[in-house]
């Protein structure tokens, strides 16, 4: 997608703050900026939570191989926003699998890709790839580089992608 500006979110999805971004301002971030192709969306693991971000975000990358990223992202949120706790096993393999036959994914292509691990090198690489660009908390936003920290109101994120717009 090519859109003039670029929004980055660095995310863990057992964060109760990505959980607020994700239900309070990213849906309108997507709705008055990505669909009207003035904005693309980056979605990057900073998954620092334990074994189960790293599951999860394992997960939702082998939901991509499937061409369901962004469905399976905002399930998974959804779920976890319900359960509204950490480490408490909740992200696992059952609850993956769900989700995977409820988007539709060949089910046999997701549990290759899950139980392989597929993922774990690329889930590592962007949280490296995270701490080199200064994050140190989730979630953290770029909007054309532009770096925005917490789960802001939605104001923040337009005005800083409306600032990225004019220039």
């Amino acid at each position: 997608i090519d859109a003039p500006v670029t929004v980055i979110e660095y995310s863990d999805f057992q964060c109760p703050f990505c959980g607020r971004f994700f239900s309070q301002s990213e849906p309108q971030i997507r709705e008055d900026y990505v669909k009207t192709g003035q904005a693309k969306f980056v979605y990057r693991h900073f998954a620092f939570l334990g074994p189960e971000s790293m599951a999860a975000a394992n997960a939702v990358e082998c939901a991509k191989d499937g061409g369901k990223f962004w469905q399976y992202h905002d399930e998974l949120f959804k779920e976890e926003i319900l359960d509204g706790q950490e480490h408490n096993g909740n992200l696992n393999r059952t609850l993956f699998l769900e989700l995977a036959v409820k988007a539709g994914l060949n089910k046999n292509d997701f549990v290759s890709c899950l139980d392989s691990n597929k993922y774990a090198k690329k889930v590592e690489n962007d949280y490296s790839a995270a701490q080199q660009v200064g994050v140190n908390a989730t979630p953290t936003t770029f909007v054309n580089g532009r770096k925005l920290e917490g789960a802001l109101p939605y104001n923040q994120f337009k005005a800083a992608i409306e600032q990225a717009l004019s220039k």
